[in-house]
């Protein structure tokens, strides 16, 4: 067997009505929320709402980022990193499938570091020493297991490259 590292400091809210029950008291200590999401299909569903009165009712400030991409883009997370600059947004929270938790893992190391993400972290490994934004999930679709890894696959469409990386500072 090869020697690895294992690290895994997620911890999963399972269960009916657990975002009822828990997101108030996760988003405590945090002033303003990035509410990340893709299409319209959390609003047909309900969940927008829900989320967004929990939300509300516990006295944040809301920032919503919404039109996350499948496959997302290099482009997207820039405008997600500007918007949570902008905002100084303290908790992304991501609803949504394999791509909106990507792009959120993306942006919540963009938003904070300095340098040029695509260059020094996904064009190439890299080590990241820079502390991301808080985030969080909500899974609304099965299948990828993106919110229980660092894993992130961004597309840069200037480049025409599609790459993933996995780096446990960008658990949820």
């Amino acid at each position: 067997m090869n020697n690895f590292i294992f690290e895994n400091a997620t911890k999963v809210y399972f269960g009916e009505d657990c975002v009822k029950e828990y997101l108030a008291c996760r988003v405590k200590p945090h002033q303003t929320v990035m509410l990340a999401y893709g299409g319209g299909s959390i609003k047909r569903s309900g969940i927008y709402g829900e989320v967004m009165g929990i939300l509300k009712a516990a006295g944040k400030n809301i920032v919503e980022f919404p039109g996350i991409m499948a496959n997302p883009t290099y482009r997207k997370v820039q405008e997600g990193a500007r918007l949570a600059r902008e905002k100084d947004v303290d908790l992304i929270l991501g609803v949504g499938g394999g791509s909106v938790m990507d792009c959120c893992k993306a942006v919540s190391l963009a938003a904070k570091y300095e340098g040029d993400i695509w260059e020094d972290f996904w064009a190439r490994p890299g080590v990241i020493e820079t502390q991301p934004v808080a985030l969080g999930v909500i899974v609304t679709t099965d299948g990828t297991g993106s919110e229980c890894n660092g894993g992130a696959v961004i597309t840069n469409e200037e480049k025409k490259v599609k790459t993933g990386r996995d780096y446990p500072k960008l658990n949820p």
